[in-house]
Order: C-alpha cells, then structure tokens, then sequence
C-alpha cells in the first residue's frame, strides 16, 4: 500500500493537534492513491497550475471559432510558412481535380463485363458533359474541378464551408443542377441568437444530432455593401419532401456532437506568427547591418554638409530648412558630421548563425501538428534519396486522408444528386434506381482519381511497380494511378493504336528481336 511522505508542517499538526493531524495524514494518503498515472495527480507542483476543462465539442469549439477563422485565413494570406502548408494540400490532394470514374457493381445489377464497361462509359461522358460545364457552377465562373479547389481551400482556411444544390435551368447546359458555396461566416444562429440544445452555429438539429435546416445569411456579415437584406436570413432544410440533398456541409469531423469544424492552421497560430515575426525582424536587422556608413567631421561648407557616396558622386544632406539636417543610413554612403557632433554605431551580427537551425526546429513541430513533414512544407529535399521518399511518404499518408474525406463529403454527394437527375431525364439507362437501394447503391460506386506521389527515382518506382503486378499484390490499374494520376482504362485505345504504328513501320519488331537476341546471350552464358 502507498504511503504518503510525513512532512513538517504535518509533524507541527499532529503534535499541536492529534486529531487533525491524523486526519490531515488519511487525506494525504488518499491522494497519494488516488489514481495510477502521474498525469492525473493535482499535487504535482510541475502540474498545480494546469487548469483543465472537460468541455462538449460544441463547447470548447463555437465560442472561439470566429478569431480562429479570422486569424488562420490571415495567415493563410499574408504568412510564407502557412500559404505554403495550406497550397501543399490542394496541390495533392486536389491537384487540377479529381476525375470521376464509374465503378458499378456488376454482380448485384447482373450485367456482364461488356455491358458493364458500356454503362460506364456512358456515365463518364454524360459526367463530363457537367462537371466540365462551367454551368455547373451557379456563378458561371469556374467548373467543377475549379469548384473542388475553392471549396477545400475554404475549408481549410474557415473550418468548413457550405454547398447549396438549387435546381435552376440554363441554356448552356442539359443539367438544371447548380453548385452554390456558401463561406462559414454565413451559417449563423438568427437573429444572432444564443446557442441552444437544437440549435449550435446556425445549424438546427433533431435529437439524434442530424441536421433538418440550416440559416444563411443573405449577405456575408463582412460585406462593405449596403443593403436591405444585409441582416436577414434564409431557412434552408436539408432534405427535399423528396429526399433530394438541398445543402452539404464540408468539413472533417473529429469529436463527436460537432457542430461546425475547425480551421486546418488553428493548432499552430502562435508559432507561425510568432516564427513570421522573427523572421521579419532577422531580415530587416540583415538589411541594417548592410547598410555600412561612415561619418566624418569636417567644416561645414556653405549650403549643407557635404556628403560623398561609395561610388564617389556628390551629394547634399541638407534637409532644406533652415538650422536642420538630415542625416540617413544608406548602402555604403559617407557623410560629414558638423562639429561637435559624436555618433555611436551597433554591430548586430547579422546574419545571424543561429536563424537557420533555430527556425528548423521550430519547423519539425509545426510540420508534426499539421501532419506534414517541415521538409514537404518548405520543399527541403537535401538529405539522403531514403529521407526524402519517407518524408513523401508521410505527407502522402495525410493528402490521401484528405482526399477520403472531401470525396465522401463533396465529391459523392455531388454526384448522386447528378446521377438522379441524369436518370429522370433518361441520359442514363439505370432500371431499379429509385426502386431498391440495393442496386440504387450499385449504381452509385465511383473511383475518384487525383495527382499522383511523383517519383524521386522513376526507375526504381517503375520496377517496383512491376514486382508488385508479377506478385499479384497489385494491378496495372491500380499502378496507373498510383505513379501518373490517370486511368489505365483510358490508355488502353492509345497504347494499341501507337503500337501498331510502330509495329508497321518496324521499331516494335526490331525491340522485340533486340530483346531476344540479349535473352539468348544470357541463356549462352
């Protein structure tokens, strides 16, 4: 049994006062029991000060959420280190947009391999004709590949962001559906009202925590613009009587009963303001210390004090009023002081040795928090081939985790609303949709293809590509994706139609008869 450790105050108690010294003691002991793990103890003095609370999401998320927007989208636009963080992770994740690829079940809707590819095929035409329809998006300006960049960008900067689905006709377009974002600033409690059990960040729930409808206001509570509605909002439901999708909230869910999600640069905005500080301050100290200026005293000529530059010219320091001189640091510049005047100068070292291996450190930590390895976040590729593929690796890890989640949130749902419409309009054949959610759900499965790893050493990835395929461990399919970011299905027609012009006029031949002749020569030796 634990025992705690007499102390003096405790021997003072007990002798003045036997009674309260025993109790003092029990209780001393009970603490010392009270739990198993250090962590948990209050009479630590390294942990006495450590005041903890044990919050819901919504709790410990909402009432900070505004600032954390604000000042993760600053950094975002004005700090290198978090520009770069966040522009890494559209450029993998996204890249220039994941592409849709049809995957139905064959098995559950009982159709051959033929028919199968065929129904694909025809699926991924009438996809295109929308997504690179730039009618897709309700504002005209981009289509959906540039709307996939938007909406992760946002998601990334605010937390989370919204996409309404309205349905409305145009004449470029057969597809009435539209994609509207609307920014996290938006989605609020009306009238601004507190949070209540229903209601939390301007999304009403039922009691299980499914959202029913969400308010939006009409205009973003930032505009400069003035106007009527500026203070109104709208009720948006999130399911049609019908079951349509109406709005989709996108955003990475991490603990349970959250109502609104967290920007991606929010665990490290200390140190990266703080790091841009001193980044700053290290430069414009660099800057001074280039300055090199030398005074001299010397009688003052008639007109000002005369100065001479580095490069010999001529010049005057004479501020042009009268009694008044302006003296100015400048690159290599001499000036002539009047007399009686003294001046003291600073060294400040600069550059600085220590700046580079103290920013890196630095670095290491922000790059853990953000799941990025500092080196992918600064594009440092100076160690061994093995370091540098590890550090891909690991940041490849979290892309992919990104990709999963803004598919599953954006991309699918996107496309299941599509899909039904594509239906009902007979573009697309797809007998039992609306019937069975069994084969509604067989129709639906997708492959969403994006930016590929890239290759330190494309030989090496080449060869290692092919093991895997000889093994079985792998397809040509799934290696196509992996090392170019494209189908296989696709380049099949290319492949066969380049490779019959070489074959006609006689490359292929003379490789293969190349290849044979090696082969022989080995089996010789």
């Amino acid at each position: 049994m634990m025992q705690a450790k007499e102390t003096f105050i405790d021997k003072c108690v007990k002798y003045i006062n036997p009674v309260k010294g025993l109790e003092r003691y029990k209780a001393r002991v009970a603490m010392a029991i009270a739990g198993g793990y250090v962590g948990g103890q209050r009479n630590r003095r390294s942990l006495s000060e450590w005041r903890t609370t044990q919050n819901d999401a919504d709790a410990d998320i909402l009432p900070d959420l505004p600032t954390l927007r604000d000042r993760c989208s600053d950094l975002s636009r004005n700090n290198p280190l978090g520009a770069g963080a966040v522009s890494n992770v559209i450029l993998k994740g996204i890249g220039q947009g994941l592409k849709m690829q049809s995957r139905i079940d064959r098995k559950v809707l009982g159709l051959t391999d033929e028919q199968a590819f065929e129904w694909e095929e025809r699926a991924e035409s009438e996809w295109r004709l929308f997504a690179e329809n730039t009618e897709c998006d309700i504002t005209g300006h981009g289509n959906f590949y540039a709307l996939q960049r938007l909406f992760l960008r946002s998601n990334l900067d605010k937390g989370d962001i919204f996409a309404l689905l309205p349905y409305i006709e145009t004449p470029r377009s057969p597809y009435g559906l539209k994609i509207q974002a609307i920014e996290a600033e938006r989605v609020c409690n009306k009238g601004n009202k507190r949070d209540t059990e229903t209601i939390a960040g301007g999304i009403e729930r039922n009691r299980y925590g499914m959202p029913i409808q969400y308010h939006i206001l009409k205009r973003h509570p930032g505009s400069n613009v003035m106007s009527k509605d500026k203070n109104e909002w709208d009720t948006v439901p999130a399911f049609s009587p019908n079951g349509r999708r109406n709005i989709l909230h996108i955003y990475d869910q991490i603990r349970p009963g959250q109502s609104r999600g967290i920007p991606y640069l929010a665990p490290v905005i200390e140190p990266l303001k703080q790091l841009g500080r001193y980044t700053e301050n290290e430069l414009m100290a660099s800057v001074i210390s280039s300055m090199f200026t030398v005074f001299l005293r010397k009688e003052k000529s008639a007109g000002g004090i005369e100065t001479i530059a580095a490069n010999g010219e001529m010049g005057y320091a004479d501020s042009g009023k009268s009694g008044e001189q302006e003296l100015k640091m400048g690159n290599g510049l001499i000036l002539e002081l009047p007399e009686g005047t003294d001046i003291t100068t600073a060294n400040p070292g600069r550059p600085n040795d220590s700046f580079d291996p103290f920013v890196l450190s630095i670095l290491r930590q922000i790059g853990s928090a953000l799941q990025q390895p500092f080196e992918v976040i600064i594009k440092h590729y100076t160690s061994s081939y093995s370091a540098a593929r590890a550090a891909l690796l690991d940041a490849w890890c979290f892309y992919n985790q990104t990709r999963s989640y803004f598919v599953s949130a954006f991309c699918v749902p996107i496309y299941e609303v599509w899909l039904e419409e594509a239906i009902m309009k007979d573009r697309i054949i797809a007998p039992g949709f609306f019937d069975d959610f069994l084969i509604r759900s067989a129709y639906l499965g997708t492959e969403w293809i994006g930016p590929s790893p890239g290759q330190i050493d494309p030989n090496k990835e080449v060869d290692a590509a092919s093991s895997r395929v000889s093994l079985g461990v792998s397809t040509v399919s799934e290696e196509t994706v992996f090392l170019t970011g494209k189908d296989w299905d696709k380049k099949i027609p290319q492949i066969k139609r380049e490779r019959a012009i070489l074959k006609e006029i006689g490359l292929v031949q003379e490789k293969e008869d190349k290849e044979k002749n090696e082969t022989v020569r080995e089996d010789n030796n």
